[in-house]
Parts: structure tokens; sequence; C-alpha cells
């Protein structure tokens, strides 16, 4: 039946970033969906997103590190296996933003973006793929962006970072695809998240960024829990390298 090939019974994801926000609505899809989930924060996990996770019944296991720390990755992924025995599904959410004006745009604010953003998503992908490799089977799921596709304003390297997660997500899945390992990702459309309070609080940039979503509204978490589970699943075992857009009609515009 082709509902049964939605369903993640049996397999354990890893979800970086998933204390709260677009992270949490993921990991609490997998969880619907049959997974046992671990969530991470980069400093904590607050019990409420545990207890979330648990009240579908799901196991769960929290974990914590800073993914713009070589080392703190290559640990998560470890403490993660260690904990559930496998790792079968890692979604790359864990991000952050900086604004300024491209000449104002300090050294420090690019390398924090670029080694949060994007190095990490190299690194989980690496360690992560390590244990799919070997067990045949693996979906990994990287969280581009819109800017992953255009440029934006005063977020320079946020721009870089997005459009690097989409040519690694196409570079690893040219390698692993005939190896039973899927990578995908989902590029969000405008989310109502902390990463976009600040456009959200501007009454103008508000105003021209609702003007052009054709869905006529912000995206919030529950936005992208389907796109998730599909390419969690077996559903999607022959898609590899696609950047799946859940926008609300943005880049059509």
């Amino acid at each position: 039946m082709i509902l049964d090939q939605f369903s993640l019974k049996g397999k354990t994801a890893l979800v970086t970033g998933s204390s709260r926000g677009l992270g949490a609505g993921i990991a609490l899809a997998l969880a619907e969906a049959g997974a046992d989930v671990a969530i991470h924060g980069s400093t904590a996990v607050p019990e409420s997103t545990r207890a979330m996770i648990e009240s579908v019944g799901a196991k769960t296991f929290a974990v914590v590190g800073d993914v713009s720390d070589a080392a703190a990755c290559e640990r998560i992924v470890d403490e993660v296996y260690q904990h559930f025995g496998a790792i079968d599904i890692l979604v790359n959410n864990a991000g952050t933003i900086r604004r300024a004006a491209a000449i104002e745009h300090s050294d420090e604010y690019w390398q924090t973006v670029i080694d949060t953003n994007l190095s990490s998503v190299f690194r989980l992908m690496k360690h992560a793929g390590k244990h799919m490799l070997a067990q045949g089977y693996g979906k990994i799921i990287n969280i581009a962006s819109m800017l992953t596709f255009q440029g934006g304003v005063f977020v320079p390297s946020y721009a870089a970072a997005k459009g690097g997660v989409g040519q690694l997500t196409k570079a690893f899945a040219n390698e692993w695809a005939a190896q039973g390992v899927n990578v995908n990702a989902i590029a969000p459309g405008y989310m109502a998240t902390d990463n976009t309070e600040a456009l959200r609080k501007n009454p103008e940039r508000s105003r021209q960024i609702m003007e052009r979503i054709p869905a006529g509204r912000w995206g919030c978490p529950e936005d992208l829990a389907g796109a998730a589970v599909y390419l969690a699943s077996s559903a999607s075992d022959y898609v590899h390298g696609h950047i799946m857009v859940v926008d609300g009609g943005w880049l059509s515009r």
C-alpha cells in the first residue's frame, strides 16, 4: 500500500537545531510517522521538546553541541549512534544568520555563518554517512533556503552558505545514490521563526514579502512536515540530489 511507504517505523533520526522552531516541527513530524528521534540544541534541549516527541509514542534522545565546531559534529553523531545503534535519517537543520550590508559584513559574521550553516552540513553528512554507507541505507535531508537560488540583501554570508548547501546536496547525492543513501534538501520559503523576526517586525519589508507570496501568508513549521516525512521515507527512494521548495509559491512569482 502506498501509505505504508511513508511509514518511518523502526527508523532512527537525528535532527539538528531541533530544540525549537522548524527543527522541532520536523522532529515531531518524523516521530509521528514512527521514527525514534534524537533532538539537538546548541547549548540545551528544552524538556518541553522532549515531551512533545514522547507524547506521540516515539523514543527520544537529547544531544547538545555547537555544530560550528568540527569536533562537536563528530561527537554528536557518535553519541546518537551509540544510543540508538543506528542513524537512518539525518536532518541538517541547525543554522544562524547575521544581517549587515555587504560593506559592513564583518569577517566574524562571515565565519560564524559559514561554519554553522555550511561546514557543519559537510561534517555531519560525512560522519553520519559513514554509518549509512555501512548499512546500505540512509536518508539525508539538508535545510536549504530561498537564498540557495537568490542573493537576498544584507545577508551575504547566509546566501553563500545556503548556496553551498544546495551544491553539497548534489555532490553527496552523486557519490552515494548508488549505495542506498538518498541526499536531498528542503528549501523553505519565508517562515515565521526567530531567523525572520527582524523582517516580520519591519513593516515595509514584511509588506514587500507578503505581497510576493501567492499563498498570502508566512510559512510555519507544520508546512514542512509532509516534505520531511516524504524525503525521509521509502516513498522517495528514487529521489536524489533534489532541492524541494516549500515556499508558498514565492519562486513562481
